[in-house]
């Protein structure tokens, strides 16, 4: 007689699957740039947020940054803080 083999994956013991971070997505006006640093704020129906997020040399930046532009931010959560992978500074639409 044969017993049903349930397909249950083997790992080794002690062995855990290298977790990248999962990038996330801050966007708002840049209230303070400093260097290796920038501050972004988020008001969304009346609540505000504010971020700080470390700039290394691997952030890629498009656009020029300046207090008071609108950015989005693509960042991991990092123990020495939030990293900015990616900042893009948006450019206001005249109408």
């Amino acid at each position: 007689m044969l017993s049903p083999v349930s397909s249950v994956p083997v790992r080794a013991q002690g062995a855990t699957p290298a977790e990248q971070p999962r990038s996330e997505f801050f966007s708002g006006v840049i209230t303070a740039l400093a260097d290796g640093k920038i501050t972004v704020l988020k008001s969304v129906l009346g609540k505000s947020s504010e971020r700080t997020f470390l700039i290394t040399p691997e952030t890629r930046v498009e656009g020029k940054l300046r207090v008071k532009a609108r950015v989005t931010v693509r960042y991991v959560p990092s123990e020495d803080g939030d990293r900015a992978l990616h900042i893009i500074v948006r450019t206001s639409q005249k109408k």
